[in-house]
């Protein structure tokens, strides 16, 4: 049995034990303390990341993720060794440069959600022409969180609403948890199913705070330029196997699904 064939097997098993993520983000974390265990940079370490980028999206396609959020950037990240910094923009246009055809191929389709105004002209460049390329694929959608954070999510969410307020647009007492997801960034977006850091440190890190508020969180200690297809797969097995209550009971959760299934 091949490599691909024993993959296609370990898909249909996952797919026919239980629901898949409808929405998964990552924390992709470790880049450089893989890197260093290596011997190498940091740089060298974000380089290897983008392979495990490739075949995380590739296997969210395959296996029927609808949406694929990937931490790429956050605004604290701005506070980095310029250097650093300049570095990760350089290989953010390269990627998109390099990625988008097979993107294409594999019908994906990209936005990006975060402070776009602070990024480079040139990045800013390369992410519109690889969202407007494109823009009518179907099978699976990509979202990177650039320059992004999830305060600056919130309180970008409260300054559009100030406004639509002041402008009678929006009656305060009217406002609802609904009504305020579609002032955030990801509100073509629904919240995410599964949450997964890598590199095995237990925080959030400012990200998606108000969008994780029921979300299943999976920590995985390997770190990001070592994740493959089958850590993904461990981590939706572990999702699989948990109950999703949202404030009710087991029991309330069971008698819903009964009656869903009538």
């Amino acid at each position: 049995m091949t490599i691909k064939e024993k993959d296609k097997l370990l898909q249909n098993e996952l797919k026919g034990s239980g629901e898949i993520p409808k929405h998964i983000a990552i924390i992709m974390d470790g880049n450089g303390r893989w890197a260093k265990m290596q011997g190498k940079t940091r740089v060298f370490g974000h380089r290897e990341g983008v392979k495990s980028v490739r075949d995380i999206v590739e296997a969210c396609g395959q296996i029927g993720v609808k949406y694929l959020t990937l931490y790429t950037f956050s605004t604290e990240n701005w506070k980095r060794p310029k250097s650093e910094v300049s570095v990760l923009m350089h290989l953010l246009i390269n990627t998109l440069k390099t990625e988008t055809k097979e993107l294409d191929k594999n019908d994906v389709k990209l936005m990006a959600t975060g402070d776009k105004s602070s990024l480079p002209d040139k990045v800013k460049e390369e992410l519109e022409d690889s969202i407007l390329k494109l823009r009518d694929n179907k099978r699976l959608t990509l979202n990177l969180a650039l320059s992004y954070s999830g305060r600056w999510d919130i309180v970008n969410a409260c300054k559009k609403i100030c406004k639509d307020v002041k402008a009678s647009k929006l009656n305060p007492d009217k406002l609802t948890d609904k009504i305020f997801s579609e002032y955030l960034e990801t509100a073509d977006l629904p919240d995410p199913d599964l949450m997964i850091r890598t590199g095995g440190e237990f925080r959030l890190s400012n990200f998606l705070l108000w969008q994780l508020a029921y979300t299943e969180i999976y920590i995985d200690k390997e770190f990001w330029p070592a994740y493959r297809r089958n850590n993904l797969y461990e981590a939706i097995r572990n999702y699989q196997n948990r109950e999703r209550r949202f404030g009710m009971t087991s029991e309330q959760i069971s008698e819903k699904s009964t009656k869903h299934k009538k």
